[in-house]
C-alpha cells in the first residue's frame, strides 16, 4: 500500500505518521501542502498533528484550504483511504470531509496524557482491534472537544460511525467521541494519537493494530 503524508507549516506528527506507516510494511510519499496533486498510486492520505498554520482563526481552518486539500477531498470521493489525527482531524472537519468540529477543551487546558479508549465503529482502520475492546493512546491537544448538532451526533451513532470512545472524557467531548468515521468508513478523524503507540519503547504498542489494519485493506479501483 502507498500512503502519502501531508506536512504543513506547523505540522509536527508528520514524521511520527510516516514512520508508524512505513512500519507496518507502506510505501511513504511526503507532500507538501502547496502541491495540487498526491503521488500516483495513492492508496492512503495521513494528515497529521500539530498546529497548521499556527492555528489561526480556528484549528485546521487555513490547512483546509491548501493546495493540496483539493487532491486529499478528490481521493476521499473516489473511495481512497483518509486520515486525520488530532490536527488532522481539525483540518478534515474544516475541509467538510467529516461532520462536527472540534472545540476548546472543557477545562480550558491543554491535556497531554495517555487515554484509555473503547473500539465502536468498524472499518478498514478499526478492524485491527476487536468490537468493545478496551485500547490505550496518547492525546495531546487544547481543541479535542468534538461537538455536532444533536441529529449529526444522533446519525453518528445510529450508522456506526463513532470510531472510538474515551472510557473517561477528557476535554468534554459530546457523548465521549475520540473518533469518527466518514459514511463510506473511508475517512477517519481521531483526536488520539496511534503514531504515537506503535512500539513498548514508546509506553505502549496499541497503535500499531490500526496501521496493520489499514495495509490489509482492499483500495479502490
Amino acid at each position: 500500500m502507498k500512503a502519502a503524508v501531508i506536512t504543513f507549516p506547523g505540522s509536527n506528527c508528520d514524521r511520527d505518521l510516516a514512520v508508524a506507516f512505513a512500519a507496518a510494511g507502506a510505501d511513504v510519499a511526503r507532500v507538501w501542502h502547496k502541491d495540487t496533486a498526491l503521488p500516483a498510486g495513492t492508496d492512503v492520505v495521513g494528515i497529521p498533528g500539530g498546529f497548521s498554520f499556527g492555528d489561526y482563526l480556528r484549528c485546521g481552518a487555513i490547512a483546509a484550504r491548501a493546495p493540496i486539500m483539493a487532491a486529499v477531498a478528490a481521493h476521499a470521493a473516489r473511495g481512497g483511504f483518509v486520515i486525520g489525527i488530532c490536527n488532522g482531524f481539525q483540518v478534515l472537519t474544516e475541509a467538510g470531509l467529516l461532520p462536527g468540529a472540534l472545540m476548546r477543551n472543557a477545562g480550558l487546558r491543554f491535556v497531554c496524557k495517555p487515554v484509555d479508549l473503547i473500539v465502536t465503529g468498524q472499518s478498514a482502520f478499526t478492524d485491527g482491534w476487536a468490537q468493545g475492546a478496551r485500547i490505550r493512546l496518547p492525546i495531546a491537544h487544547h481543541d479535542g472537544n468534538y461537538q455536532a448538532a444533536p441529529e449529526t451526533l444522533a446519525r453518528l451513532e445510529g450508522e456506526g460511525r463513532v470510531a472510538l470512545r474515551y472510557a473517561q472524557n477528557p476535554n468534554g467531548a459530546a457523548r465521549d467521541i475520540a473518533g469518527v468515521l466518514s459514511e463510506n468508513r473511508r475517512v477517519l478523524g481521531l483526536m488520539p494519537h496511534p503514531e504515537r503507540a506503535i512500539e513498548a519503547a514508546q509506553g505502549g504498542s496499541d497503535g500499531a493494530a490500526l496501521f496493520a489494519a489499514l495495509m490489509g485493506a482492499t483500495a479502490p479501483a
